[in-house]
């Protein structure tokens, strides 16, 4: 039986959070994680020709590894963008 009201609950949840969602975009809240500066992009690229691993440019550049990784690797988004 709590079952039930569970599920019921995380539906009305999944519809608060949905219209919540269409709300913001409506406004043209711009959604999602900050893009990366095309300057901090090509930091990266600079800072790795140097021979800096993946770890020391995050630190230095104040971002997180795996946006230096995907940086590195050709998947950020910003770089698929044309950013």
């Amino acid at each position: 039986m709590m079952g039930v009201f569970a599920e019921f609950e995380r539906a009305m949840i999944r519809d608060r959070v949905k219209a919540g969602l269409a709300n913001a975009r409506a406004k043209g809240v711009r959604l999602g994680a900050p893009r990366t500066d095309a300057k901090v992009i090509a930091r990266i690229a600079r800072e790795k020709a140097k021979g800096l691993s993946v770890r020391a440019i995050a630190a230095k550049l104040g971002v997180g590894a795996g946006t230096v990784h995907r940086v590195l690797t050709g998947e950020h988004i910003s770089q698929a963008a044309g950013v």
